[in-house]
């Protein structure tokens, strides 16, 4: 599997995504703290929190250190970043901008 398919797969899932943004917003959680961010969100086990670390670290999206015997996650957003010059950043022209901003228009005025 490639390195953009492995990064597709870790951001299709939601609870992945509230991983993410979790590290984005404090970046070197544990383990522990992450199971808090994601018992907000669903219930899930301990064991299910590390099934999805582990695909995040395989797409590279986090990386880990330990720190004494705390294994701390942090954020690497640059197959993000990747991702986006790639795949997102060519149908962010000017036309299509226009277009989203007016269906935006288009929507916030809908009774």
């Amino acid at each position: 599997m490639s390195d953009d398919d492995l990064v597709f797969k870790a951001l299709a899932d939601p609870i992945r995504r509230v991983l993410l943004d979790a590290l984005f917003e404090r970046d070197g959680r544990s383990q522990s703290d992450l199971e808090e961010v994601v018992r907000e969100h669903t219930e899930m086990t301990r064991f299910g929190v590390a099934k999805h670390l582990r695909l995040l670290e395989e797409a590279n999206l986090v990386i880990t250190r330990k720190e004494g015997r705390t294994k701390l996650h942090h954020l690497n957003p640059v197959p993000i970043r990747a991702i986006h010059d790639r795949w997102i950043g060519k149908y962010t022209a000017a036309r299509t901008s226009a277009l989203l901003d007016l269906k935006r228009v288009l929507e916030d005025d809908e009774p």
